[in-house]
Formats: structure tokens, sequence, C-alpha cells
């Protein structure tokens, strides 16, 4: 115990070092939130990797699809790794960061008021942004404590605020460049414990090989017979709804803001080819581990995963699968999804509070480098206006983490279906117009508000019909795919914006 706690300080210890060696860095709104646009690709594909993978992942999904899908369940890491990293830094990385230099865009509501002229999606965009991650920092919490309850003995209301008060002084002392460098620090524990947990774990179950063997001897949910193989199979026992997983995990980072985020900080297009190879190695290392680790949650069956009422709890398979390992590894698994849980915490709060200060409360008052330049505003007003925003952005940061720590203390379910309440209503809402609006100069405001209606209203009509339509994970699958019609039909038969406009923004693609 003494040597776990020794390690955790230590681990503490050097996350709130970066905060304060950062700070200087994080006196000015592109400084705090953006790294002054000037954070190379590694600490770029590290960030996007560990804001992707979190307890969230290595808890909530590796346990409930490993445990339903099996080994099947890898083609989910197998997906984010060429959807979720590879094609998003392909398709995404390049215009994105052009395009959002080019107008002065600071945050995906920000890109929203700028690119289609519209100060109320700016607003609009802002709010679902703050209401929809809230619940994917709840699962967050969630994931993490119960690992800590598993490994110190520690409950989870203690677990949760000390993550939270720790996340909050790194975040507020050094901003973007603080939690860029933190990520880097976090996802080389994730890259090394992964490796060594899986190989413990198979170590456990007589090997790779004989692990599988005893996954093909268990039969399918529903069947009495052994032997059936379902869960030892390629595709598993029901691959449509893995399909439904892997959309909403893969395709969903191109709309969500706190990843997309990342592209605007980034250097310059050389390194976005190198971030591109480094993010995509990473996801499918961490990611694809996870999931293949999950694939054997059933040979660890105990009483232990089983709530009062007979059901499986889905959030236990994982730490059950682990509270056999020796001291050492349970200590390298709680850093892991420490490292795993704070770098996406401190993406999703930095991300929430630089979009209400910057799209609600100062919107009518940006203060550009332009503007200065121009004379339209001096120097010293700029500098006082900047300096009030990263105070608010810190402030609300303490209020974005206490709101969601209120909700975590009592989770309203699961983990995974936490994160796909926010995944499917911020993506459902975002990825088809921001992509879109990255390409086609025909996207018009009108269908950028019919695809906000479509994704959250699909997501908020399921949540309280009590998912009359689809699961939370289909239906967040659902909202992300059915965008991209909505916007192109809507975008033929309403009206055109400025084309003098639209062709002055898309010149930073020539």
């Amino acid at each position: 115990m003494i040597t776990k706690i020794l390690l955790v300080i230590v681990f503490f210890a050097i996350m709130i070092g970066v905060g304060l060696y950062s700070r200087k860095q994080a006196n000015s709104v592109d400084g705090f939130v953006l790294g002054g646009r000037r954070v190379g690709p590694w600490l770029t594909a590290f960030a996007y990797g560990t804001s992707y993978f979190s307890a969230v992942v290595f808890i909530g999904y590796a346990g409930q699809f490993g445990w339903k899908y099996g080994l099947s369940s890898t083609w989910i890491g197998i997906g984010n790794a060429i959807i979720g990293s590879l094609l998003a830094w392909i398709v995404l990385g390049k215009r994105t960061k052009q395009l959002t230099q080019h107008i002065d865009s600071r945050t995906m509501p920000d890109f929203f008021g700028i690119r289609f002229q519209s100060q109320n999606l700016r607003i609009v965009a802002s709010l679902i942004v703050f209401v929809f991650l809230i619940p994917y920092t709840a699962g967050v919490y969630k994931g993490l404590s119960t690992l800590f309850e598993m490994g110190f003995g520690i409950p989870y209301i203690y677990c949760a605020i000390a993550m939270a008060t720790l996340t909050a002084v790194y975040v507020i002392l050094g901003g973007y460049k603080a939690t860029a460098i933190n990520d880097f620090i976090q996802g080389i524990v994730m890259l090394f414990g992964i490796v060594v947990v899986i190989m413990a774990v198979l170590n456990s179950q007589g090997g790779f090989s004989g692990a599988v063997a005893k996954l093909a001897e268990l039969p399918a949910d529903g069947e009495s017979a052994s032997g059936s193989g379902g869960f030892a199979t390629l595709f598993g026992p029901d691959p449509w709804n893995l399909l439904g997983v892997v959309i909403l995990t893969s395709l969903g980072t191109w709309g969500l803001p706190q990843m997309v985020g990342k592209f605007y900080s980034i250097t310059d297009q050389k390194a976005i080819r190198r971030g591109t190879i480094i993010s995509t190695i990473f996801a499918l290392v961490i990611s694809g581990g996870c999931y293949f680790l999950g694939g054997f949650g059933r040979l660890f069956d105990s009483p232990a995963i089983y709530a009062p009422d007979g059901k499986i709890a889905f959030d236990s398979v994982v730490p059950s699968m682990l509270v056999t390992l020796p001291d050492i590894l349970i200590v390298l698994v709680i850093l892991l999804v420490l490292s795993a849980s704070m770098s996406t915490l401190a993406s999703l709060v930095l991300t929430s509070s630089s979009t209400m200060t910057l799209d609600l409360i100062y919107r009518d008052k940006k203060a550009s480098n332009t503007e200065v330049q121009e004379g339209n505003i001096d120097d010293t007003v700029a500098g006082n206006i900047e300096r009030r925003k990263v105070v608010v952005m810190r402030l609300l940061i303490v209020f974005f983490i206490a709101i969601s720590l209120l909700i975590a203390l009592n989770p309203p379910t699961f983990i995974a279906q936490l994160m796909g309440i926010s995944w499917g209503a911020l993506a459902g809402a975002f990825l088809a117009p921001f992509m879109l609006g990255l390409y086609w100069k025909g996207v018009t405001p009108a269908s950028v508000w019919a695809c906000f209606i479509w994704g959250v209203g699909l997501i908020v009509v399921n949540m309280l019909t009590g998912n009359a339509i689809a699961n939370p994970i289909n239906c967040g699958a659902i909202a992300m795919v059915g965008g991209f019609p909505i916007v192109w039909i809507v975008s033929l038969f309403t009206k055109k914006m400025d084309s003098n406009l639209v062709n002055k923004m898309f010149e930073c693609f020539k």
C-alpha cells in the first residue's frame, strides 16, 4: 500500500509541476486555449489520443462490449485507429488548421459563428457543448473511481474529488500547453501499461491460445449448450450492433470539439503528417489493446460483476479481471487509467470553459491582432480584455468540474450509456456541418440549424422515451450518419451565403 501511494503521489507531483512550468505561456487567450498554435506533432498526437481514450474506454466500453462480443470487440479498437484517428487526421487535420487560422477561430462554436456568419449559431453551439460534455465527464469520473476503489479500498467519492481537484490545478495553471505536455507523459504510461496488463491477464489463463480455447467453449447469451464458439469468432455473436459501436466511437471524434480543437493548435502541415502516423499507432495499441483485453472478460466471471438484481454490472467486468494481478501491476493499471482519465478530463474542461468564455460571455468583445494592427482597438485595452478572458476561463473550469462531479457522485446509468448520450448529441449536431463546411462552399446556415435540431433532438427524444428509437449507442451512430443527408438536402433548398464572403474564406486553401 505504501508503494502504491508513493507512486501515485509522484505522478500527481509531476502533473502539477508541468502546470507550473507552463503557466507563463497561459497568460493570453491563444496561449491558454491553443498553446499559441505552435504545438508540435508528438504533443498534438498524444493529446488527441489521450483525450480520445479514458476510463470510459478502458473500464466502461472494454468491459461492456468485450462481454457482449468477445474477441470481435477488437474491431472497435481497429475502427478507432483507422476511422477515428487516421482518416480523421487526413480528412480534417490540414483544412481545419488552415481555415480556423485564416478566419481567426478558436473554438468549434466560434467556427460556426464566423463560417456561417451567425452569432446565434455560435451561442447555441456553445450551449450544446457545455450541456453534453457533462455526462461524458461524469463517465470519466465513474470509470476511474471504480478502479481506485478496487486498488486502494478508498471510497468512490474521495477518488472523484481528488481527481477533479488535481486536474483543475494543472489546467488552471498551464492551460492547453500544460495539458498537452501532461498528455504526452500520460500517453507513455498508457502505452507501457496496456501491453504489460494484457500479457499478465493472458498468462493467467494459460497464454493466448489457452484463453481463446476457453472463450470458444462458452455459450452465447440465450444458448444452453457449450462450445458455440461465438465469442472467439471473427465477427462475434452480434455483428450489426457491433457495427453501431464502431461507428459511434470512431466517427464520433470527427465532430467532438475537444478532439477537433487539437488541429487548431498544431504548428504546420509537416507536423500534421507526422502527427497522423503517431496518433494512428497510439490508437491501435491503446484502443485495440483495451477491447482485446475486454474480450476475455467472460473468463473472469465472478459474483463481483453482478448487480443486486442479478444483471451484469458491466463497469465491474474489467476491475474483476485485474483484481487478481500482483500489487505492482495493479498500481500500473491504476496509473494507466489515471493517465487516460485525467488527460480526457483536462481536455473536456478546457474545451467547455473556453467555449463558454469566448462564445457566450465575450462573444462581442473579440480583441484580435488584426483589430490592434488596424488601430480599431489599442493594445492596452486588448491586453486587458485578454487577461479578463483567461481569468473567466479559469473560474469556469472550476464551475464545470464542480457540476460534472456532482453528477458523477450519483451517475444515472452505465459508463457506456453516458458516453453514448454525450457523443451522439455532440457529433450528431456538429459532425456533418463542420466537415462539409470545410469542403463545400454551398453549406447554408439553415442546414446547420437543421443538423443541430436533428442531432440533439434525436438523442433527447430517445433518452426521454426510454430508448424507444434505439439503444443509446446505435442512436448516437444514427444521429452522426443522418446529419450528412440533412445538411446536403437543406442546403439545396435554402438561402445561400454571400459568394464573395465564402470565396474569401476559402482562399486559404489555394
